[in-house]
């Protein structure tokens, strides 16, 4: 059973529900369990260039015989909508009404609307669990074809392993999916020596070409796909490891059909499917297509599995599968030790029967998934690409604002840290990449879970699972999430921080160490783990469990004491259409905080930076020009903009996140929003703003036109850093991480 972000406004709600219903089908032998699906697409403001890929993708999970029921949840606002999913279902003539379905708008609090979907959810269970396993031909199996971590050998015992398997698929009457695009450069003439006819070999050198035009107009080059990983281990050009890449096509094999992102494969055969090589990504157009199983060949053993597909892993070399045996499914190293391809693919063909009938996969059992749609680019032409790359950096300095009395009397119970005042801790685990961001979560949640209290000077444990570091361009687009990770694992909160790499990324531990070392920073005192070379799950959780224990255990656990407000650090973001009166109270605060020697900071596309009384009360100049760059950390006190490329809510908080800011402050019209997952975000609005049914929700409802509007939001703030209060949201885990990939990022 999936329920379904329909756009990333809701993917919070989605996870949420899923871990409240997680236990929910544990005695149902029919029901495999109830998975969230949530992505990073669909709610920017504007409508994106990848609307009709995430309606394809969303429309071929809701009608993939593997979904028994599911249920797609919006806010009705955003870009992608239930509106617009359904509208896509119908004139796609996808048979969406054969599948137990619902759309759901959510509309209330954010708990009334977990009670709603439980509700709908739970009675489901009975008919789903009813639909019994039969015996059926492999020509039901239509076979993704992904790899991830490629190394030398990818080409000569994996790639061709998962073809011969194919192969026999095929006979049967089943289908083949070939994907990533730009991972087949170099190989085009080995992929059309066995081709249907010209229309479809035409077709193939379509999409390379316009995956290359496309990738031009971000100023990359889809020739530069292979990673740090792969050139470590001979796949140092995108010829040689394309070469490799395309022999999970069988020479006996015909090329019969080039299809789009997720576009379904509707007849037996082999296909080619238009995607980035982000393998993640990739995946998602694969299932949407259609796939029941996932073939992913590995060099470095890549720990990939999709929510409701079975992935099995194969290596390429027997020593990296002693290393990491426990987490990959078959050893095609031997095949370089003298086993026959043949003997090989038959043991293949055999664990094939068995997962496809329900042996859980080695991926499954661990108890992890991933998943990431092909994100929205921007660019669609060259179009001031260069004053892109070449935009002026900004200063750090703060920005003046008018003076008035500060309120040197008002104090907050802070914690005095060697970094300064803060106003909590946590240890964080930080990803480097999108592939170990589930795998930060499982140990953090073990973390909480089973490491001692007793004398633990941090409030928990917590990791920020996102979407990148694989498969994106480099250039601005990195020094972004650079910035924008590093940012929060030097954040003044964290009391312990350890990177945790996938291992193959190009974003691995030491480029996150060498990036530490030019902020000025160092490595000194952050741990690091690799889910690769450290030999896997168990081991790296171990690995990360054992430094935490070194690090915090025995130190004491400072008292708070009070402080005045210059140790504060607040960022401030607004939703929707702010008042006359709400302005005025907001600047009022600004300028309060400010003279007190507090910092604050705003993103530069925030409404209430436009605002007459935002120019009036802090008198800021005509020409407002950023102070930071996306996600820099705000050296010096005073207000601050933050640089702010785009209007994804999660992605600006994300940012405001990484500048230090400890307390995020979001002023909402109309409805609550999303928080941060590190730090708490409180929501206030005014009367006649909100709607009755979310003030629940708010963590202050405030009378407009009321005088004392600024006096009790500072006051909550002082509760907050005090740790006399928690936001209401914050607590109730509807909260998201996602990092912005900027104007050039383009996936690769």
């Amino acid at each position: 059973i999936v329920i379904l972000g329909t756009s990333s406004r809701t993917a919070s709600y989605a996870r949420a529900l899923a871990e409240r219903l997680q236990t929910a089908s544990e005695s149902l032998a029919n029901v495999d369990g109830i998975v969230p699906i949530a992505h990073t697409e669909g709610a920017h403001g504007k409508e994106p260039n990848n609307l009709d890929l995430v309606l394809t993708t969303l429309s071929g999970f809701l009608v993939h015989p593997n979904v028994g029921a599911i249920l797609a949840v919006d806010r009705g606002t955003e870009a992608v909508t239930n509106v617009l999913l359904r509208q896509h279902l119908s004139d796609k003539r996808y048979p969406f009404q054969e599948v137990l379905h619902r759309f759901l708008t959510l509309e209330g609090s954010f708990q009334d609307d977990l009670d709603r979907g439980a509700q709908i959810v739970e009675s489901w269970l009975p008919q789903v669990n009813s639909y019994q396993r039969s015996s059926h031909s492999f020509s039901g199996i239509r076979a993704a074809l992904q790899c991830g971590g490629s190394d030398a050998f990818s080409g000569i015992s994996a790639n061709p392993l998962s073809g011969w398997v194919a192969r026999a698929i095929l006979r049967q009457g089943g289908s083949a999916n070939l994907a990533e695009t730009d991972e087949l450069i170099g190989a085009e003439s080995y992929v059309l020596r066995n081709v249907r006819n010209l229309k479809t070999a035409q077709a193939f050198l379509r999409r390379i070409e316009h995956f290359q035009k496309r990738a031009a107009w971000h100023g990359e080059s889809a020739q530069g796909n292979p990673s740090g990983g792969n050139i470590l281990r001979g796949l140092y050009n995108i010829g040689i490891k394309s070469l490799g890449a395309a022999t999970k096509r069988h020479p006996d094999v015909r090329l019969d059909y080039v299809i789009d992102y997720g576009q379904p494969m509707k007849k037996p055969g082999f296909y080619f499917m238009d995607s980035p090589g982000n393998d993640l990504e990739s995946v998602a157009g694969q299932v949407a297509s259609g796939a029941n199983l996932i073939f992913f060949t590995t060099g470095n053993g890549s720990i990939a599995n999709f929510p409701f597909v079975p992935t099995i892993k194969i290596v390429t070399t027997s020593g990296r599968f002693r290393l990491l045996s426990k987490d990959m499914d078959v050893n095609a190293g031997v095949y370089l030790e003298g086993t026959s391809m043949s003997v090989l693919g038959q043991e293949l063909l055999e664990l094939t029967t068995r997962v496809v009938s329900g042996q859980q996969s080695v991926g499954e059992k661990a108890g992890h998934s991933q998943i990431s749609l092909w994100r929205n680019w921007e660019q669609t032409d060259s179009t001031n690409r260069e004053l892109l790359q070449n935009a002026p950096k900004p200063q750090g300095k703060a920005i003046q604002v008018k003076e008035t009395d500060s309120l040197t009397g008002l104090r907050f119970d802070g914690i005095p840290t060697r970094r300064g005042w803060v106003t909590r801790q946590v240890g964080l685990i930080l990803p480097t990449s999108l592939c170990s961001g589930q795998i930060a979560h499982l140990i953090a949640q073990h973390l909480n879970t089973h490491f001692p209290e007793k004398n633990r000077p941090i409030s928990r444990f917590i990791a920020l699972p996102h979407t990148e570091g694989c498969g994106c361009s480099a250039g601005l687009t990195r020094q972004i999430y650079a910035r924008t990770l590093l940012g929060h694992l030097t954040h003044p909160t964290v009391a312990a921080g350890l990177l945790l790499e996938h291992g193959c990324e190009a974003t691995h531990n030491d480029y996150m160490k060498n990036q530490l070392e030019r902020m000025g920073v160092g490595v000194t005192g952050f741990g690091s783990a690799s889910v690769q070379l450290d030999g896997g799950i168990d081991k790296v959780t171990h690995k990360v469990e054992t430094w935490f224990e070194k690090v915090l255990l025995g130190r004491s656990t400072p008292n708070r004491e009070p402080v005045g407000l210059e140790a504060l650090r607040v960022a401030v973001l607004t939703s929707g259409t702010l008042s006359s009166w709400a302005s005025w109270t907001l600047s009022k605060l600004v300028q309060i905080l400010t003279n007190s020697g507090a910092t604050i900071v705003f993103p530069g596309n925030d409404n209430f930076l436009k605002s007459d009384s935002c120019r009036d009360i802090l008198l800021l100049p005509d020409e407002l020009e950023p102070s930071l760059a996306f996600g820099e950390h705000a050296g010096t006190r005073g207000l601050h903009i933050m640089d702010t490329s785009t209007d994804h809510w999660v992605e600006i908080l994300t940012g405001l996140g990484a500048t230090g800011a400890e307390i995020l402050l979001a002023w909402v019209s109309d409805e609550p929003v999303q928080g941060h997952v590190m730090l708490p975000t409180l929501q206030i609005g005014n009367s006649g703003n909100v709607s009755g049914n979310w003030t629940k929700d708010l963590d202050l409802l405030l009378d407009s036109e009321s005088e004392s509007g600024t006096d009790q939001i500072l006051s909550l703030i002082l509760d907050l850093a005090s740790g006399r209060y928690t936001p209401i949201l914050y607590a109730q885990g509807n909260v998201d991480f996602q990092i912005t990939r900027g104007p050039l990022g383009v996936s690769l």
